[in-house]
């Protein structure tokens, strides 16, 4: 399967990506800027999004209708922050999705 990647998240979180030569989305912290960037991705048509755990809450309003599918394949990534969990919740939500069974949840 072919297709592009893009990565979502605040200017430090991208660098790395665009360095590389992929698109990127550098946000800042505004509710607003993360949701229009992640409609922007929808319509870009990337089949998988690396998006920084800090803005993923936020981005998750517009990705959510897309979460079954398989693309695109969104991929939560802790970054410089503490970690709050999200990006390895949202990592068991899609092992659930593709194994029928969340192996990473704990008992």
């Amino acid at each position: 399967m072919e297709g592009k990647i893009t990565a979502l998240g605040g200017t430090d979180f991208v660098r790395p990506f665009a360095a590389i030569g992929l698109d990127t989305f550098a946000v800042e912290k505004s509710a607003e800027q993360i949701r229009q960037s992640a409609e922007k991705i929808i319509e870009g048509k990337f089949a998988l999004v690396v998006v920084a755990e800090d803005v993923a809450e936020t981005a998750d309003e517009v990705f959510a209708e897309y979460s079954s599918d398989a693309v695109p394949a969104i991929l939560v990534m802790p970054f410089t922050t503490e970690s709050k969990g999200y990006a390895m919740q949202s990592l068991g939500e899609a092992v659930k999705l593709a194994t029928g069974v969340n192996i990473l949840q704990e008992s």
